[in-house]
């Protein structure tokens, strides 16, 4: 049964994607609790309106998973007064550099080469699976974080959608949500309005070519293949989600009853 995501995502100009993950059913018949858990896109671009939005909501920690290349494209957070601001950059910043190069300054042919005929496709897929594998450290202090003192947070990257997408799923994995619910918010992050702003350094005509776009679509949309590659990974690696927190993430039953107790009603 699809889940209805409820409507917790105010306008903000300058920050793509954002939403209260609030609502959001448990296995045992309990909900996250609204306002202590957020999840955006980057906040370079936040206006002033946006900073006494965000100012309001009495946030402890911002999570930014952003790496040194996102951040000078894009540029640093806008700062929040009284917020703790932790850097986690969920991706390699030497992995895949030359790639994003071409994403954002390659030219027809050198973008084929790299993502058509599926190819864009398996390395989200791919991307997926490492997050999964090899960011269990950065996993890990997320959740002992929310488990200890750092609520309300907002966890983002660039976008919203693929590594804070995994973190926030990863979250909600140790709260017990429903999986469905689990899937629903993550492909809310494909809806156009939420979408993150591809900036091409390229200016001809050609730079924004409809075969361009559909080139670049598996890379900027949300897909359930990408969040089941992930979750299929967790029960191959560790054979379900317990043992993937307790062994894995290193989340002790006692300290998923203390992030039980934060972040659900």
């Amino acid at each position: 049964m699809t889940q209805q995501i409820p409507s917790t995502e105010p306008q903000l100009a300058g920050v793509r994607n954002f939403r209260d993950v609030g609502g959001l059913p448990t296995e045992d018949g309990r909900r996250v609790r609204y306002g202590v858990l957020f999840r955006s896109g980057h906040l370079a671009h936040a206006t002033p309106d946006d900073v006494a939005f965000l100012s309001s909501l009495g946030l402890h920690t911002v999570f930014d998973f952003r790496n040194a290349a996102d951040r000078k494209l894009d540029g640093p957070d806008v700062d929040l007064p009284g917020v703790r601001n932790v850097n986690l950059p969920l991706s390699d910043p030497a992995d895949g550099a030359e790639f994003w190069r071409l994403v954002r300054d390659g030219d027809l042919d050198q973008l084929r080469s790299i993502l058509d005929d599926g190819k864009g496709v398996a390395r989200m897929v791919a991307s997926y699976r490492a997050m999964v594998t090899e960011r269990t450290a950065e996993h890990s202090q997320v959740l002992h974080a929310l488990a200890d003192d750092s609520v309300p947070a907002l966890l983002h990257c660039a976008a919203g959608k693929d590594r804070a997408g995994l973190a926030i799923a990863v979250t909600l994995l140790a709260l017990g949500v429903e999986r469905d619910a689990i899937v629903a918010d993550y492909l809310a992050s494909g809806a156009r309005h939420r979408r993150y702003r591809v900036r091409r350094g390229r200016t001809d005509a050609s730079a924004y070519s409809p075969e361009v776009m559909e080139l670049l679509d598996p890379l900027f949309d949300a897909r359930v293949e990408y969040l089941t590659a992930a979750l299929e990974t967790i029960e191959e690696t560790w054979g379900g989600v317990d043992a993937y927190l307790e062994r894995g993430l290193r989340l002790t039953p006692a300290a998923r009853r203390r992030l039980r107790a934060r972040l659900l009603d």
